[in-house]
This record gives structure tokens, sequence and C-alpha cells, in this order.
């Protein structure tokens, strides 16, 4: 227990300390002057507040930041983490590439330091008041940035439930799954440069789509068909060298942590595009990604058995024991002209068919170099439909609101979903097929302690989408 209060459904327990970006109005905690050359510790005369907003490292516990550069500045970790001999450049830093490159080793050992500081029984936060102000920020006073600089993005297609429901869409059931999806993690290159942080807004993009089924001719006009994917995301921590793969055993050690993931789609434009290489423009024009980053040692209470693989995978490729996180994940959609958020998605992580260790494994097994900051997309994770009562089959299955698209929700565009205008007037409904301009979208994931005592959690995905821009000139 912390002796920071935290709420009992807070995503934000002392058992979860993820990492972000964060930057405050101006940087209250480092008034002192200190060197960041030498790691001095900080004067006694205070300077005047730095002038511009510096983004660093904090770690979330309840509703508060816990700027881990202010406590490097006061030599904690010199003084109890030495591991960590140059936390002040590391903490100071705007993205967390620095310190996700150290590796495990170091990652456990912080995280066990900032438990024991952190808890109700240690007094030597607890009772300094001073330095708990300039240490402590609310979360609601911080502006929260991208995590990592994300030099690649790689989208794997890895829930065997999407795969297939767009299968039988496009295909028929007899030909739902291609033929090595059974044998592979499927994946494609995404574009790094779009992907935002939670809280950013998406413009609807344009591009060549069809001008109907009846009339199948290419046009230019804004995507009539938005949607969302509900996905997780990992983050590579330490990379490997070129021409060297990462064997499924060690797989785990290159992922620092995950986040909750909002890969923004334009249906008909990627209908259009897709064959014979792929998504392009229908993708890669906006990706939102949790600001929190959820280690994996604090995901490591929840593995479970992921699904059977069968055929049995190719050597490179198998892996023993639970490789699956437990982690509820839900979408919730606000209309414009709706007052609140409406959940029209539940799902888990713990269905996805092929692992996040086998989807690393397999990206480095030609000899692939994946580095430090690098962001693997789970692909959309859709829940198996139960064909009983959802209180037989969980919280995260029971209807087809385990689909983790609109696409699916609707049945590519052959039936509306219900959202009430509010929650007082549950009856006065908001209908949708895909995502109109206005609306947000809000994902969120968490994992629940057996006995209900606490949650780790990756805060919210948030994004609204805005109208298209037009520009005469891109017309016809």
């Amino acid at each position: 227990m912390s002796f920071i209060q935290v709420p009992k459904n807070s995503h934000f327990p002392i058992q979860n300390l993820p990492y972000g970006i964060f930057s405050t109005v101006q940087n209250v905690g480092l008034e002192p002057f200190y060197s960041l050359e030498t790691f001095s510790q900080p004067l006694l005369t205070p300077s005047p507040p730095l002038l511009q907003p510096s983004p660093r490292v904090g770690v979330a516990i309840g509703d508060q930041i816990l700027d881990l550069s202010v406590l490097a500045a006061y030599n904690f970790f010199q003084q109890g983490l030495p591991e960590l001999p140059h936390a002040l450049h590391i903490f100071s830093k705007p993205t967390l590439n620095a310190y996700m490159s150290l590796g495990k080793s170091v990652w456990s050992a912080t995280r066990k330091f900032l438990q024991h500081l952190l808890s109700a029984d240690v007094a030597t936060l607890r009772d300094n008041t001073d330095l708990r102000h300039r240490a402590f920020v609310p979360q609601a006073t911080a502006r929260m940035h991208l995590p990592a600089d994300i030099g690649d993005y790689t989208d794997f297609y890895c829930s065997r439930e999407h795969a297939t429901n767009v299968g039988v869409m496009f295909r028929g059931k007899d030909n739902a799954l291609q033929p090595n999806w059974l044998h592979l993690p499927v994946g494609y290159h995404g574009r790094a440069s779009s992907v935002v942080v939670s809280g950013t807004d998406i413009r609807r993009p344009a591009g060549q789509r069809l001008v109907s089924k009846e009339n199948p001719t290419p046009m230019f006009a804004p995507s009539a068909r938005m949607d969302f994917e509900l996905e997780m995301a990992w983050l590579v921590g330490p990379g490997n060298e070129l021409g060297e793969p990462v064997t499924i055993d060690k797989a785990k050690d290159h992922i620092f942590g995950m986040v909750v993931m909002n890969d923004w789609s334009a249906r008909d434009i990627q209908n259009w595009e897709y064959v014979p290489l792929g998504p392009f423009l229908g993708k890669n024009f906006g990706t939102t990604i949790s600001p929190w980053v959820v280690t994996l040692e604090a995901l490591e209470p929840f593995l479970v058995n992921g699904p059977a693989q069968d055929p049995k995978p190719l050597a490179y490729l198998q892996e023993s024991g639970p490789t699956a996180y437990d982690v509820h994940l839900e979408v919730k959609i606000k209309p414009a002209e709706a007052q609140d958020f409406h959940t029209i998605c539940r799902s888990n992580l713990k269905y996805m068919y092929w692992s996040i260790t086998q989807q690393l494994a397999h990206h480095t097994i030609n000899g692939c170099n994946l580095r430090t900051g690098d962001l693997g997309g789970t692909g959309t994770l859709s829940g198996p439909v139960c064909q009983f009562s959802p209180f037989l089959c969980g919280l995260d299955s029971g209807t087809d609101d385990s689909y983790g698209s609109l696409l699916e929700l609707s049945w590519s565009g052959s039936k509306e979903i219900s959202i009430p205008r509010s929650t007082s007037t549950p009856d006065d409904v908001i209908k949708r097929k895909f995502i109109e301009d206005g609306d947000s979208i809000l994902m969120t994931g968490w994992c629940e302690a057996p006995d209900g005592s606490y949650r780790v959690g990756f805060g919210e995905c948030v994004g609204k989408l805005l109208p298209w821009r037009e520009r005469g000139h891109m017309q016809g």
C-alpha cells in the first residue's frame, strides 16, 4: 500500500507504476538549480522557475504523477539505485528511449526502488512535505506527450476472430482465413510519423475510393467509412543487431511494456488500394496510443494461457507456459450530438491467437533489426461471440459487442448500431454504421486482481474525428 491515496478502481496503484512523458506550465519541481553535466546536488539557493515547460519522465500513482527528474535531481537514484548512475540525464529526457534501452535488470531494480519509496511505511518521501510538493504533479494539471521516439511501427493481424470476421465478409465462410494465417503472425509496416498521443484530434482523410458498388470506378473524395480498431501495442526496449534474430525465449527481454492503441482506418480507401501490397493511405493518416506504458513486469501476475494453436507453429515460434495477458478492453463512442460516452465493444487481449513474443520473434527471424522505441501493434482484438449467456461466457464476450471495429459491429455497413443520446434517455438513440465528424472514440484497458482488490490499467486512449479540410485543387 502507498501513502498516496489511490481510489479502489484506479488504473494506477502501486502495483502498476506505468511510465509516461509529461510537462507542466512551469517545472515547479525543478526550481532549485542543479547541473545536468555534473549531476550535483541542488544548491540551497533557489533560482527562478524555468521559463519553458520541459517534457520529462514520470510514473503514474493514483491521480498523481511522480516526477522522476525531481527525484534524480535530489540524488535519490544515486544513493539508492547504483544500477542507474545517470538518472538525472535519463529522466530529464523528453522520451523514454534512453531508459527503455537499459534493459530488464535496470527496469526491475527501478520498479522495486520506486515501490519501496512510495510505500506507506517508508518515511523518506512520505514525511518530506517540501519534496512531495515538488515531486508530485496532479495528472489533471499535466500535459501528456508521446512516450517514445518511435522510429518504426509494425502492425500485426493476430486476432483469429477479427481475421475470420473480415474474411467471411469479403471472401465467404469457406475462405475466411488466408492459407498462411495459422502458420505465422501476419503483419505490415505502418507509418510511425503519424502515431499520436491520446487526446490528439484526427482529421478525416481523403483519397481514392469507389463511387459505389453499382459504379465501381475510382473517385477522389473524403472517406465515407471511417472506423476505429481496438488494439494494443508493445514498445521495444533494447534492440537487436542487424542479421541477429531474437529467439522466442529471449523475446520478452526486448519488450519494455504495452499501451492501448486505436489504429484509425478509412475502410473505403483501404478496400480499393490494398491489393496487392496491403494498406497504405487507408491507414497511415493517424494512429492513437495511450500515454502510459505499462511494463511487462506489472502485467506478469495476469499471464494466462492463450488460444490453442493448431496446427503447431514452426519451431522458431514455439513457446511454453502462459503467454497471453488477461487485459479487459472497452471501446466507447460519444457522437457529436450525444452528451455521454457509450460502450459499444468489450474484448480481451487474452483472445489473441499469436502472442506478442511470437510477433517479435517472427519480426526478427530474417535478421531484421528492431530499435529502442519501435512500436508493434497487435491488430484488431475482437473476441469470440458467446453462444450462451454472458454470465456463462464472462464480461468480455457474450454478443457481437466483442467485435473490435465498426466494420464488424455494422457488418460492413449492413446494419446500424444504436447509441443513447444520454444515459438519462436510453430510448433516444443515435444511429451509426461508421464514425461521423465530431464523434469521439475512447478506449481503455485494465487487469483485475483475482480478489478485486486492485487494477493494473492503461488509462485512456481517446481521439475525436474532425471534418476533412477541403482544398479546391484536390477535387476530381
